[in-house]
């Protein structure tokens, strides 16, 4: 696509758009009585107008029907998590059976690791990427201290090579061919949260597999975001959130997916509950744990569904769209002209001010530009928020913005880049 600078252009875009209606779907912020420019759904999707009276059915069965709300009413509760299935295997690139909706993001990532991070004294390395969201890293080091292992010598963080800021994928292949006598588990991001990355995870999990260890991913930031397919790849396991890309509330409910392959394995190990018994037998309440077929045998506790009611809400906008890969064309789109418009300001500084550290290629990265700020950094986000632009600030000095194609418009992003370009020249 050949982008212009200019607001007519940004408008004849939008007027293309055939994601464009969903906009009206969602509650935008207001900012001086003007919906606020809103690029921090890598962070907090904004709320569906749905989620409200979805929440508020669930509510009113509580209300009318108290505990009989788990087998009376039109969706009793005890089924409810599997209405949403359906929808988070199209979202997952998986089979429905593979997925689980439950817990949050690490509680998860640590009950698949009981399962999937099985050391011996040969096998005992975890390889992951450096620089990986803080809770995925105090998890690994947890793990492997709990299993009577140091943390120095089982972790392995890799890190890009000196002067670059991403991970090359033949640099993640060989460190695992090299590890491949030692390593018990290959665990990544499908997006690293700070660079925006989307990492190469079939050739990871080949790789992984290759050298006889499990392979896992933290999705927080591809789920929703970009097309996966974690059925077809082979992953063992992998965790996310759903309150960024699928705009399901602070906080809100999150999944796993456990690949088939795995089912039936009586020797993986984990850590039972009463919502994970096998369901047809489930309340005869008999000792001895029998699971339920598939990743829904890993549940442990019981469905929040005021939670579930949010997800659901967001999930079905995700149908309405017809596939993840709708949204994402708009997304590459939003996001290479952003790429365009900060290029372009750096033409006109005569410098490179703001620094993209996300990946050029579109199939490398999400909806997130990760921006270093040459100078002046905090004030120059700061300059944005006062102006109705709403990113994140990530210290010392990067902007993430994130356009996301839901309820994200190419005006949004003109008129982000046009308040970037002001504080450029006024921030000193």
């Amino acid at each position: 696509m050949e982008y212009q600078n200019s607001a007519h252009f940004a408008l004849e875009l939008d007027a293309k758009d055939e994601l464009n209606s969903f906009r009206e779907r969602f509650l935008i912020p207001q900012h001086n009585g003007k919906d606020i420019i809103y690029l921090c759904g890598n962070s907090l999707g904004l709320q569906p107008k749905a989620a409200k009276q979805a929440i508020t059915d669930q509510l009113d069965n509580w209300h009318q029907l108290a505990v009989e709300g788990w087998f009376d009413g039109e969706e009793p509760w005890l089924g409810y998590h599997k209405q949403l299935l359906g929808p988070l295997a199209n979202i997952m690139g998986a089979l429905p059976v593979e997925i689980a909706v439950m817990n949050s993001l690490t509680i998860n990532l640590h009950l698949m690791m009981v399962s999937f991070y099985k050391p011996t004294q040969q096998r005992y390395k975890i390889i992951m990427e450096g620089g990986a969201f803080p809770s995925d890293q105090y998890a690994m080091e947890s793990q492997v201290r709990f299993h009577g292992f140091d943390l120095e010598e089982a972790v392995i963080e890799l890190f890009p090579r000196e002067g670059e800021v991403t991970l090359r994928t033949e640099d993640i292949l060989t460190a695992i061919e090299q590890n491949a006598d030692k390593l018990a588990l290959v665990m990544f991001s499908g997006i690293n949260y700070y660079t925006g990355q989307f990492f190469d995870m079939e050739a990871i999990t080949k790789a992984g597999h290759a050298a006889g260890a499990m392979v896992g991913f933290d999705l927080a930031h591809a789920a929703g975001n970009v097309p996966l397919k974690l059925h077809d790849i082979g992953a063992d396991f992998a965790c996310w959130c759903s309150y960024k890309y699928m705009n399901s509330g602070p906080g809100g409910i999150s999944g796993i997916f456990v690949h088939e392959k795995h089912h039936q394995n009586r020797e993986l190990n984990r850590f039972a509950g009463w919502w994970g018994y096998r369901n047809d037998t489930r309340f005869k309440m008999t000792p001895g744990f029998v699971p339920e077929n598939g990743a829904e045998g890993w549940q442990v506790s019981t469905s929040p569904i005021l939670l579930m009611a949010a997800h659901k809400a967001s999930l079905e906008l995700f149908e309405e769209a017809g596939s993840v890969a709708a949204l994402r064309k708009k997304s590459i789109a939003l996001t290479g002209y952003l790429e365009y418009l900060i290029n372009g300001i750096n033409a006109e500084q005569g410098e490179q001010i703001f620094k993209i550290i996300t990946p050029k290629e579109s199939s490398a990265r999400g909806a997130q530009l990760s921006i270093i700020c040459k100078r002046n950094g905090k004030a120059i986000f700061d300059h944005l928020l006062a102006n109705g632009v709403l990113g994140d600030w990530r210290e010392p000095d990067v902007i993430r913005l994130s356009a996301v194609p839901f309820y994200n418009s190419f005006t949004d992003v003109y008129e982000a880049a046009k308040h970037l370009a002001e504080a450029a020249r006024l921030v000193k």
